[in-house]
C-alpha cells in the first residue's frame, strides 16, 4: 500500500559508534518487512487522508478531556508505510541512545559487532513494523518530535476487526495524539526520559563493550527461564541487571512506560461515543485481537516483550482510571508535576498508595 507525506528517506547516518549500525538496521528492516494489504487506490487515499486530517481533531478532544496542552499548535500526523516506520524508528532509537553510546571506546572489532547488531535489530524492526499502528517519537524530525501513523497496519487491523473505518482511524489517532501531548505539554518529560535511558545504557556498558557483550550473552537464558516459569519477559530481562542502580533505573523506566501507555489507552476510550460511536465494539474486538496470533507469532511477541507491553496497557489504564475516579482529572494530572510525582512500579499496582503520597 503506497502512502504519501513521507519526505526524505529518514535513513540514519553513520555515527562511528561501535554497538549498533543504525543505517544497516534501517536498511535491513525496510528490506525484510512485508507489504501491506491489497486495497483499491480510493481506499488507500481515503485512509491516508483521514489519518492525517483526523490527528488535529483527535488532539483537540484529548486536550478537552485531560486539560493538557492549551495554546499548543494542533498539527497533523505523518502517514507512513511499513519501511517508512522502520527507518524512522531506527533514526529515533539512534538519537535516543546516542549520548550514552558515545561513551564506549573504539575497538578493532567495532564495525563487525555493529554490523551484526544492526542486522539483528533490523530483523526485530521488520517484525514490529507490520504490527505498529502508530507512534509518537519525541526524538524524531531532528529532535522536534514526530507523530507517525502506519497506514497499512491501520487498514489491516480495521479490516480484521470489521469495524467502521473512520471510527477506527479516529480511535488510533486519539491514542497517538495523547502520546504527543504527554511530551509536548509536559516540558520536562522528554529530557527526563532521555536521561534515564542514558543512565541505563551507560550502566550496562560500564564504559566498555565487555558489559554489553556479557549482558547480551545472558539474554537467551533469561528468556527461556521466563517462558519456563510463565513469568513476565520484561521483568525477567530486568533481573539481568546486576547493580541496584541499574535496576532502579529500569524500574523507573518501566513505570513511566506503563503510565504513558495506560494513560493513552484510558483517554482513547474515555473521549466518548460522540467522537467514536463504535468505541465499545472497537475496544472489545481489539482487546481480543491482541491475544491472537499463531504459534510463531506468539513466540516472537513473547521474546520481544510485546505481550508484556500489552499487560502494560491494562495496568497503566487501570491506574489512570482508579486515580481519576478518586481525585478527578486535575488530581491525576499531578503526575506531570515533576519526576518526583511519577508513580513507582509499586504504585502502578497500588494507585491508592500514589494518591496518599501525592495528595496526602
Amino acid at each position: 500500500m503506497s502512502t504519501v507525506n513521507e519526505p526524505g528517506a529518514d535513513v540514519p547516518q553513520e555515527t562511528g559508534r561501535p554497538v549498533i549500525d543504525w543505517s544497516l538496521a534501517a536498511a535491513t528492516g525496510a528490506f525484510l518487512v512485508r507489504g501491506g494489504p491489497v486495497v483499491s487506490r480510493e481506499e488507500a487515499h481515503l485512509a491516508v487522508t483521514e489519518l492525517r486530517e483526523l490527528t488535529p481533531d483527535a488532539e483537540a478532544h484529548v486536550r478537552d478531556l485531560t486539560g493538557l496542552g492549551a495554546g499548543l499548535p494542533l498539527l497533523p500526523g505523518d502517514v507512513v508505510d511499513r519501511p517508512g516506520w522502520v527507518r524512522s524508528a531506527a533514526t529515533g532509537l539512534d538519537a535516543l541512545t546516542g549520548r550514552a553510546l558515545k561513551s564506549l571506546p573504539a575497538n578493532p572489532f567495532g564495525p563487525l559487532l555493529a554490523g551484526t547488531a544492526g542486522v539483528q535489530t533490523g530483523v526485530v524492526l521488520a517484525f514490529l513494523a507490520s504490527r505498529v499502528l502508530g507512534q509518537y517519537d519525541p526524538f524524531g524530525a531532528d529532535g522536534t518530535g514526530r507523530l507517525l501513523l502506519v497506514a497499512p497496519n491501520v487498514v489491516t487491523a480495521q479490516q480484521a476487526l470489521d469495524v467502521p473505518g473512520r471510527d477506527f482511524r479516529m480511535w488510533v489517532c486519539l491514542h497517538e495524539s495523547t502520546h504527543r501531548l504527554q511530551f509536548t505539554a509536559v516540558g520536562w518529560l522528554k529530557e527526563y526520559f532521555a536521561d534515564e535511558v542514558e543512565r541505563l545504557v551507560s550502566g550496562l556498558s560500564s564504559g566498555d563493550l565487555d558489559g554489553v557483550t556479557e549482558l547480551l550473552g545472558r539474554i537467551p537464558d533469561a528468556v527461556r527461564e521466563a517462558r519456563r516459569n510463565k513469568a513476565d519477559g520484561v521483568v525477567a530481562l530486568g533481573q539481568l541487571l546486576r547493580s541496584p542502580q541499574q535496576r532502579e533505573v529500569f524500574d523507573r523506566l518501566l513505570a513511566l512506560s506503563t503510565l504513558l501507555e495506560g494513560h493513552a489507552d484510558y483517554v482513547m476510550d474515555a473521549v466518548g461515543p460522540s467522537v467514536v460511536p463504535a468505541v465499545e465494539i472497537i475496544r472489545a474486538r481489539f482487546t481480543q485481537r491482541r491475544k491472537g496470533g499463531g504459534l510463531l507469532d506468539r513466540f516472537l511477541r513473547s521474546v520481544l516483550g510485546v505481550d508484556a507491553k500489552i499487560r502494560q496497557y491494562a495496568q497503566g489504564a487501570a491506574f489512570t482510571r482508579h486515580v481519576v475516579d478518586r481525585v478527578g482529572m486535575d488530581g491525576f494530572n499531578a503526575v506531570w508535576t515533576s519526576p518526583n510525582t511519577l508513580p513507582s512500579r509499586a504504585e502502578i499496582a497500588d494507585p491508592d498508595a500514589w494518591v496518599r503520597r501525592v495528595h496526602r
